[in-house]
C-alpha cells in the first residue's frame, strides 16, 4: 500500500500549499488525481515519490512509514517508486544520449552490466527505436523524449509509479502508446499507479478510480 495520510506541504512552511491531503493507492491498483492547474497535485505527486519531505502528516510505502527524503531515504524505499514528470526537458540531463539517460538509474545502483541489456529492452517497450538511441535531448522530439524517461522509471523495476501530468505535452497517438506502455508493465509487474492530471477523460479511462482534489485535501489552503 501507498499511503498519504493528513500531508500539508509546500515550499514555506508558513504558507503551505495544501493541508491535510490524504490518499491511498493499494498494489496494482490505478488512482487518478484530478484537480485544477496549480492546487498542488504536483506538489503531492513529489511528495508520494519521496522528492519533497511534507510539513506534517505521514508516508508509508509497503507498510513502512517514510523517515528520509531524496537520498536520506533507504534505497529500498527510493528504488520502490518510478516517477514521470510533465516536462521531460526538465528532468533529463542535456548531455546524456538517451541510451545513457535511460540506464541512468541502473548504473547509479551498481548495475552496469545489466544496463547493457536492459537499455534496449526498455527503449523497445517505450516505442524508442535504436536510432534514437544515440541521440541527446535536443535532437529527439518531446514525445520521444518522454518516452526515454518513462523507460527510465521503470528501469529499477518499481512496484509504485507515480506520473505527474506525463502525457500533459503530448499529442493523442503518443499518449496512448505511453498509456499501454504503463498498463503492460502494471499487468506484467503488479504495480500501482498514482496518475496526477487535469484530464478528466483520459485519467476516468486510465484508472481504476479517480480522486477529486477538493475529496483528497479537504482542508485546502
Amino acid at each position: 500500500m501507498l499511503e498519504l495520510d493528513a500531508i500539508t506541504a509546500g515550499y514555506d512552511p508558513r504558507t503551505p500549499v495544501f493541508r491535510g491531503a490524504s490518499l491511498t493507492v493499494g498494489p496494482g491498483e490505478a488512482v487518478g488525481l484530478l484537480g485544477p492547474s496549480g492546487c498542488g497535485k504536483s506538489t503531492l505527486a513529489r511528495v508520494a515519490a519521496l522528492l519533497h519531505r511534507p510539513d506534517a502528516g505521514r508516508v508509508v510505502v509497503d507498510g513502512r512509514q517514510v523517515r528520509g527524503w531524496r537520498h536520506r531515504a533507504p534505497r529500498e524505499l527510493r528504488t520502490a517508486i518510478g516517477v514521470v514528470f510533465q516536462q521531460p526537458r526538465l528532468s533529463a540531463d542535456p548531455r546524456l544520449r538517451l541510451r545513457d539517460l535511460i540506464a541512468e538509474p541502473l548504473r547509479a545502483t551498481g548495475r552496469r552490466d545489466e544496463a547493457e541489456t536492459r537499455t534496449p529492452e526498455l527503449a523497445a517497450t517505450v516505442g524508442l527505436t535504436d536510432d534514437l538511441l544515440g541521440r541527446r535531448p535536443h535532437e529527439v522530439s518531446d514525445g520521444q523524449l518522454q518516452r526515454a524517461c518513462l523507460a527510465r522509471a521503470l528501469s529499477l523495476r518499481p512496484r509504485w509509479l507515480v506520473c505527474d501530468e506525463m502525457t500533459a505535452m503530448l499529442d493523442a497517438s503518443t499518449t496512448a502508446a505511453l498509456v499501454a506502455a504503463v498498463e503492460t508493465y502494471r499487468r506484467e509487474h503488479g504495480a500501482g499507479l498514482l496518475a496526477v492530471g487535469h484530464d478528466r477523460v483520459l485519467l476516468e479511462r486510465w484508472c481504476d478510480r479517480t480522486v477529486q482534489w477538493a475529496d483528497c485535501a479537504p482542508g485546502g489552503v
